[in-house]
């Protein structure tokens, strides 16, 4: 049985279409044992969600709730091949989690090679953490491409629950998934299970996601989920770039 501590994909209202509150979404991990939440909200440019400044004003939140550690930051939106997201330098540097992700409202799929290079130029980012849902086949990519960057640059792949789910928005999500874990065993690249959840009933749930581990022989080691201790070294590694 995999060992999970913790959910770092997660939304509230704030994102504009997702239905339930910060402190909703903690009393849930809560309940379902884990130690850690991270509360991630779509970023500006994604239709109807927050603006910078409710990023900037982060600070005014508690970050432990239901004996839950929170951590807070955003689902950035990457706008193009050099890997832009939609805030800024300065905005980014007060987040405690920083994903990165393709979504069809902001950027248009391109060819592979266009859409390798723009998640490529976002893991290079040191305020980026995690590749948010890589497995969307309207955005075919170059997994190992992928890989490799991500593992020069200590950023983690994310494992997407709501991927996995049938009738959600990315199909037939199952072989990118399991070509891009098969990768990171190859080149020893950690990666991380995240809800996606958009109302607190989803937080924690990453039943698809353990499933897909353990029919892999996924190891353990390189699941982040199994400590809070080895996600923070990764945070720390990817400060330690900014020097």
């Amino acid at each position: 049985m995999i060992k999970d501590v913790m959910d770092t994909h997660t939304h509230t209202l704030a994102s504009g279409h997702a239905y339930s509150t910060i402190r909703e979404n903690a009393a849930a991990a809560a309940r379902k044992g884990l130690e850690l939440l991270a509360v991630t909200e779509h970023a500006p440019r994604m239709t109807g969600s927050c603006q910078a400044i409710y990023f900037q004003n982060l600070k005014v939140v508690d970050r432990h709730a239901y004996d839950v550690e929170l951590m807070l930051g955003a689902e950035l939106n990457i706008l193009d091949e050099q890997g832009t997201v939609d805030l800024t330098e300065n905005t980014l540097a007060q987040m405690d989690l920083a994903i990165a992700s393709l979504h069809i409202p902001c950027i248009v799929p391109g060819s592979r090679e266009y859409n390798t290079q723009a998640c490529v130029n976002a893991v290079k980012n040191p305020r980026i953490h995690i590749l948010g849902h890589p497995d969307d086949p309207r955005y075919p990519v170059d997994f190992r491409a992928i890989v490799q960057v991500a593992k020069e640059y200590g950023t983690l792949l994310e494992l997407n629950e709501n991927s996995l789910r049938p009738g959600g928005s990315r199909k037939n999500t199952r072989p990118q998934d399991e070509e891009m874990l098969k990768l990171c065993v190859e080149y020893q690249v950690p990666i991380v299970i995240g809800s996606d959840a958009h109302t607190d009933t989803d937080v924690g749930r990453h039943d698809l996601a353990h499933a897909l581990l353990e029919e892999l022989h996924f190891p353990e080691e390189l699941i982040v989920n199994r400590s809070v201790d080895a996600l923070k070294t990764v945070l720390e590694n990817k400060r330690l770039q900014l020097k």
